[in-house]
């Protein structure tokens, strides 16, 4: 079970700078850019299993420190972009973690076979039935 975004706080450093979305004159003046940066290795909320998991399924979005990397610049607000890197950040970490239900293997049901077989059976009837006939 993974805990809420909120109890990653301790754990992330947010870095700003200037963004390249809307904003207008305030674009050149504001850092409204927030990169959110996670260690994964010195990670206290997670189980060892859960790190392991977490360094295969984020392989390729790990920095060569090891580091976590989440960029959130939509908004005109500093604030709001912090609150959106934390929740694709959350976000993220959800969906590394989700183990899929095991597909259980079924066979067809009788009904379904024979279903199957009658019918590929008419095809070739069918078929036999347009063969020239020589008399």
């Amino acid at each position: 079970m993974l805990p809420p975004a909120d109890a990653f706080l301790p754990e992330v450093q947010f870095q700003t700078s200037r963004s390249s979305g809307p904003g207008g004159q305030n674009v050149n003046k504001v850092e409204s850019r927030v990169e959110l940066r996670w260690r994964l290795a010195e990670s206290a909320l997670l189980s060892d299993e859960q790190k392991q998991m977490l360094l295969q399924k984020l392989a390729s979005r790990l920095t060569a420190e090891g580091e976590l990397l989440v960029v959130a610049q939509e908004d005109r607000s500093q604030l709001r972009n912090k609150e959106t890197a934390l929740l694709k950040f959350h976000q993220l970490l959800l969906k590394a973690l989700h183990k899929p239900k095991a597909r259980k293997a079924t066979k067809p049901s009788k009904g379904a076979v024979r279903q199957r077989l009658e019918s590929k059976k008419k095809h070739g009837e069918k078929k036999a039935n347009r063969r020239n006939k020589e008399e």
